[in-house]
């Protein structure tokens, strides 16, 4: 599992005119899945993510997590995190999960999410979707489940 990770002021989801999700401050959760990944990836990306000291303290310093500060996440699934533009002017995305093995992915990863105490609000996997965000700092961090990164 890949998850790219946005520090927000704000953020939110909109399909067709119908807005899905929305959350203050918090994280914007890119999740993107491949065959490979297992439950144990997904449980120990959501708690990685909920821990993750991103944001300032009252001295200015990244010391404070979601769960810490009580922010929220908004999790939208991004199958093209998997993308392979090595070859070519045009990415293969052969790396992702089939959709229907991500969809599942997708779902037990937000199950996880609000498991650990966090408010998530989502997207809709599959839709076209516009997603608005007000990056913080900017702060943007790439995440690699442990099964993803090379042995």
């Amino acid at each position: 599992m890949k998850a790219l990770v946005q520090r927000v002021s704000r953020a939110s989801v909109t399909i067709d005119g119908r807005e899905t999700g929305r959350i203050g401050r918090g994280l914007l959760v890119l999740a993107g899945f491949r065959d490979g990944d297992t439950l144990d990836d997904l449980g120990w990306m959501a708690s990685k993510i909920a821990a993750l000291r991103i944001f300032p303290d009252g001295s200015g310093n990244m010391n404070l997590s979601l769960l810490d500060t009580h922010g929220a996440a908004l999790v939208v699934s991004q199958f093209t995190l998997h993308a392979d533009a090595t070859r070519g002017r045009r990415p293969s995305f052969g790396g992702a999960a089939e959709p229907g093995l991500a969809r599942k992915l997708y779902d037990s990863f937000v199950d996880r999410m609000r498991g650990t105490g966090v408010e998530t609000s989502t997207g809709e996997f599959g839709a076209m979707m516009e997603v608005e965000l007000v990056n913080d700092g900017p702060v943007t961090i790439m995440l690699e489940s442990p099964s993803e990164r090379p042995r």
